[in-house]
C-alpha cells in the first residue's frame, strides 16, 4: 500500500483534504544535486544506468516532499529502441543524424522487443520503488506518437516542426505507418513500466499544439486514444497536450483518468471544456516561478481555488525551467501542502 495516496485518490476523483502536487521535470536540471551527477555522466548514460536514474528521480522528493515521483528518463528512448539514432548534444538538445523522410526510412524502423531494448528503464523503476519505500506513487511516462514523430522527421528541436508537418501532409501513408509503429512500441513500453511498478502513466504531447484542430485528430489524438484504451485497465493515464485546449472536450471522453492543462487555458475554461467531471492537472506558468516566493504562494492558492480542491492535481503548465531558484520551487510545493479550503 502507498502511504501517501493523495495523488492516486485525486486521479480517481475522490474527495481529498487538499490537492496533490508534483512538477513536470521535477527530477533534474534546477537541482544542484542533479548538476553534480550531470557533470560526471552524459545524458543517455544517466537515463540508461538504473542506479543514476533512480537517484535522480528521488532527489526532488527528498528535498521538497512532492506527492508523486516521476521516473527520470526521456521520451526519446523510444525511437532509440526502434533503431533510430538519437544523440543529445550539450547546449543544443536532441539531434537525430538520419531523420526519417521517406517510406523506405519508415520501413527500416522496427517495433522492438521492449523488454529487451528498454530493460534498463524497468530496472530503474524497481530501484526507484525500493528507494521510495511505498511512501508515494511513481509515475511513468512516454511522449505522444506525434511528438516522437516530430523529432524523428525534423531531426532536432524546432519552433514549428515544419518538416514534420510537411512529411505528414505530403506523405500521409508513410506518416501514419510511422505513427502506428511508435504507438505499438509505446503501448508495450508503458505496459512493462506498469508491471515493473509504476502506479500511473502520463503521455506528453509536447508538440500537439503545432497542429490545427482537424490535423490534431488525424495525426495525434487518435494514436493517444489507442494508448489510453490499451493502458486504462492497467493504470490511471494522464494525457497532457501542450497548446491543445481545443481538444479538451474530446480528451475528456477518452477514458483518461486526468488531463494536463497548460497555462494558456484558464481553470474556468478547462472545467467548462471538459464538462467538469474529469480530474485536471496544471497549470502554473513555469516562468512564474521567478516571482517572489510570497507571490508564488498567493498565486498557487488562487489557482487551487479556481480549479477546486477535488478532481485536481497541482502542477506546472509545462516543465520546470533550469534556472528557477530553489526557494521558489519550495514555495510552490509548500503553498499546496499548506492549503486550507475555505
Amino acid at each position: 500500500m502507498i502511504k501517501n495516496d493523495l495523488f492516486l485518490r485525486a486521479l480517481k476523483g475522490e474527495t481529498v483534504e487538499r490537492p496533490p502536487v508534483w512538477m513536470m521535470r521535477q527530477a533534474g536540471r534546477y537541482l544542484p544535486e542533479f548538476m553534480e551527477i550531470k557533470a560526471k555522466y552524459d545524458f543517455f548514460t544517466r537515463c540508461q544506468t538504473p542506479e543514476l536514474a533512480s537517484e535522480i528521480t528521488v532527489q526532488p522528493i527528498r528535498r521538497y516532499g512532492m506527492d508523486a515521483a516521476i521516473l527520470f528518463s526521456d521520451i526519446l528512448v523510444i525511437p532509440q529502441a526502434m533503431n533510430i539514432e538519437v544523440q543529445m548534444k550539450p547546449n543544443f538538445g536532441p539531434y537525430l543524424p538520419n531523420p526519417i523522410r521517406s517510406q523506405k526510412d519508415v520501413d527500416n524502423v522496427i517495433v522492438p522487443d521492449v523488454k529487451e531494448a528498454l530493460n534498463y528503464v524497468y530496472e530503474a523503476i524497481k530501484a526507484t520503488k525500493e528507494k521510495l519505500n511505498d511512501d508515494i506513487p511513481l509515475i511513468g511516462f512516454a511522449g505522444s506518437p506525434w511528438t516522437i514523430l516530430c523529432y524523428c522527421v525534423q531531426g532536432q528541436g524546432s519552433k514549428n516542426f515544419d518538416k514534420a508537418k510537411e512529411f505528414c501532409f505530403t506523405n500521409p501513408i508513410a506518416a501514419h505507418g510511422l505513427l502506428q509503429k511508435i504507438t505499438d512500441t509505446t503501448i508495450a513500453y508503458l505496459k512493462e513500466k506498469v508491471k515493473a511498478g509504476c502506479n500511473a502513466v502520463q503521455v506528453f504531447d509536447s508538440w500537439g499544439g503545432m497542429l490545427s484542430p482537424v490535423d490534431y485528430q488525424e495525426f495525434s489524438w487518435q494514436y493517444i486514444q489507442q494508448i489510453i484504451d490499451a493502458l486504462k485497465e492497467d493504470a490511471p493515464v494522464i494525457a497532457f497536450g501542450k497548446g491543445c485546449w481545443f481538444a479538451l472536450d474530446t480528451m475528456a471522453k477518452s477514458g483518461a483518468s486526468a488531463l494536463g492543462v497548460d497555462w494558456t487555458c484558464s481553470a474556468k475554461n478547462a472545467r467548462y471544456l471538459t464538462g467538469g467531471n474529469i480530474t485536471l492537472q496544471g497549470n502554473f506558468d513555469p516562468t512564474r516561478l521567478f516571482s517572489p516566493p510570497a507571490e508564488i504562494k498567493k498565486m498557487v492558492t488562487q489557482m487551487i481555488n479556481e480549479f477546486g480542491k477535488d478532481k485536481y492535481i497541482v502542477n506546472l503548465g509545462h516543465g520546470i525551467l533550469p534556472n528557477i531558484p530553489l526557494e521558489n520551487a519550495k514555495a510552490f510545493i509548500d503553498a499546496v501542502k499548506e492549503y486550507k479550503a475555505d
